[in-house]
């Protein structure tokens, strides 16, 4: 049985989920296998089912989870875990953190959209293109989106050949997406059209109309955070 530190300032679910992303890497549980139910896992770590449930949400949310129903939980994605050498993931207030980063993304996303409409090579616009068919068709699928996403803007970074970006872009948008899962449920047209008008600026070498459709994308979710903060402000 795992134990937890009982003098945390980390709630059990969070400290949970922490456990449960190490399990997964000690057990090497590769990308595309099953991890044991909530019943079991209950039972190694000494905790309650919905506890259970709340580390694993936590771990689908970073797309390193997914919940196929009548089949189990599978292990998509082990990367994440490891790419997050800036700790972000583990800030306790998800709101803020998401809140925060929407923030420096807005000061960095949209110049990086500009300036890939100028230095991007026609090799780099079709895989872009691609990028972008391929989010789409797991949004639309009802499929996990998170990696793809993730690599679509990371892509957009290398188009600007800003070599820091493409280094930073990555390591901000995994953090970010603790929480973009809920976000994207609530604005999957508006993160499609945002996505496509981002591409098709970028495709025409239109850096104003990509500038101003990034910062569209990214305001939509920015809003959404806003909006569900003074929900929970309400309920307390």
């Amino acid at each position: 049985m795992y134990a937890f530190d009982k003098i945390s300032k980390k709630p059990l679910g969070a400290q949970t989920e922490d456990k449960l992303m190490k399990y997964i890497l000690q057990e090497s549980i590769e990308p595309g296998q099953k991890i044991p139910n909530e019943f079991e896992l209950a039972r190694q770590f000494g905790v309650g089912r919905s506890t259970i449930r709340e580390a694993v949400k936590g771990l689908v949310s970073r797309g390193i989870l997914e919940v196929r129903r009548g089949s189990g939980t599978y292990v998509i994605n082990t990367n994440t875990y490891e790419e997050d050498p800036l700790g972000l993931s583990k800030i306790e207030d998800k709101y803020k953190m998401a809140l925060d980063l929407f923030e420096m993304r807005l000061m960095i996303e949209p110049e990086l959209a500009a300036l890939a409409c100028r230095n991007a090579s026609e090799e780099d616009l079709k895989q872009l293109k691609k990028l972008c068919d391929a989010t789409e068709q797991l949004y639309r699928g009802g499929h996990n989106h998170i990696g793809k996403d993730i690599e679509f803007h990371t892509w957009i970074a290398h188009c600007s050949k800003n070599q820091v970006a493409e280094t930073l872009i990555p390591v901000i948008n995994t953090a970010d997406y603790t929480f973009a899962s809920l976000t994207h449920r609530l604005l999957i047209e508006e993160t499609l059209k945002t996505h496509r008008a981002v591409t098709d600026a970028i495709l025409k070498r239109d850096s104003v109309g990509a500038r101003c459709a990034m910062m569209m994308h990214l305001t939509y979710n920015r809003q959404t955070i806003v909006k569900l903060l003074e929900e929970r402000e309400q309920d307390k």
